[in-house]
């Protein structure tokens, strides 16, 4: 555990458990000092300044919980405040020896009040000492428990960074007549941005994109599930529409309340591309934003359709399609890098890992995915 967050995270129980033990251990000190003054001070302002002594000794330990590297903060007004009590104390109670000779009496009335203290000594040092016992046990356990939990999510993480290095190809395989780039920027360890370039049975590229709701270890995972269908669906079509369709008849119910958009782009001889899109932001063509038709996001409807739309590219074009990090890239002031700034570096023919770069430069706060489509023949 981080020191500054270590008492953030401690349970009440323990805190309480652990003052109460600085408490206990402070009253047994001014004890202490009694036995020490041979039991001359008065009753009540002995009963009143060690309950006082032990008060403001959990004050000083509980500020230094909550305030930590800053308790500097809070020393002074509990220090004066205690000077104060401190004064009141002696000038109301004042100091008159409860008795002033060994009379028939006096002895047998120091012996009580000696054996009181001894008693009250045992007392507060067992109870103060068993409260850091309990605190510094049950704190161990605890921290041993984090560590290993933390180290069981380390693992996790590491094999879902695989498992996502595997979904997210390194290397681009070639694809005749075009030039495609990639870049794939996560936000966290693992992201929910995916993309895979599939080289179909007929001899035609299939470029799939896609975003899933959330971060971390759960959207990994369902990125794993949306990629490994992506494979089995193209097995038996090839079409845009019904790899969509298919992919979220079977994501639905399977996202636990999340859902994925995706954009599947068809390359073909001759600048011939078929497109469908499921709630994705759009493909840029030149710059230009390519309208689609409204659609749902994959998994959340078992029923939804997506409609086909095809394009022609000349030699020379470029589409670009990304992610909603991209535009959505927010800067400390709050302002969105936004779809018109995004325009219009596509206008100014910025490459894909420029686009990138100008989004991380603004402020990422989600995964980045651009892939550049570029007709060379």
């Amino acid at each position: 555990m981080d020191a500054p967050n270590a008492w953030q995270s401690t349970p009440l129980k323990s805190k309480i458990i652990f003052l109460l033990a600085v408490f206990f251990v402070f009253v047994g000190i001014e004890v202490a000092n009694d036995v020490i003054n041979m039991g001359r001070t008065p009753p009540m302002r002995f009963a009143v300044t060690a309950v006082l002594t032990g008060a403001f000794a959990l004050l000083y330990a509980a500020s230094g919980i909550r305030l930590q590297r800053k308790f500097w903060k809070a020393f002074p007004i509990i220090f004066v405040t205690q000077a104060v009590c401190m004064t009141l104390i002696a000038n109301f109670l004042h100091e008159e020896r409860w008795f002033t000779s060994l009379s028939a009496a006096g002895p047998g009335r120091l012996h009580s009040r000696l054996a009181f203290d001894g008693t009250a000594i045992i007392v507060c040092a067992c109870l103060g000492y068993t409260g850091f016992i309990f605190t510094s046990i049950n704190e161990g356990r605890r921290y041993i428990r984090i560590q290993t939990e933390k180290a069981t999510l380390e693992s996790e993480m590491a094999a879902a960074r695989e498992i996502q290095r595997i979904m997210v190809p390194e290397a681009l395989p070639p694809v005749r007549g075009y030039a495609i780039e990639s870049v794939y920027r996560p936000a966290a360890e693992v992201g929910g941005d995916f993309f895979q370039v599939i080289s179909l049975p007929s001899g035609r590229t299939l470029i799939v994109v896609g975003d899933v709701s959330g971060k971390g270890l759960r959207a990994a995972m369902i990125v794993s599930m949306l990629v490994g269908m992506v494979t089995a669906v193209t097995g038996f079509t090839e079409e845009p529409a019904e790899i969509l369709a298919e992919i979220n008849r079977r994501t639905f119910g399977r996202t636990h309340g999340g859902f994925a958009t995706c954009i599947v782009v068809r390359l073909e001889d001759g600048g011939h591309l078929a497109l469908a899109n499921a709630g994705h932001p759009p493909l840029y063509l030149n710059g230009a934003e390519l309208p689609f038709p409204g659609s749902l996001p994959l998994g959340l409807a078992e029923s939804a359709t997506y409609a086909h739309t095809t394009l022609e590219m000349r030699i020379g074009d470029r589409a670009v399609l990304l992610t909603d990090g991209i535009p959505e890239a927010r800067n400390p002031q709050g302002a969105l890098l936004g779809f018109p700034r995004v325009e219009s570096l596509l206008h100014e023919g910025a490459s894909a890992a420029s686009v990138a770069a100008v989004a991380q430069q603004h402020g990422q706060n989600d995964d980045l995915t651009v892939i550049s489509i570029a007709r060379e023949a």
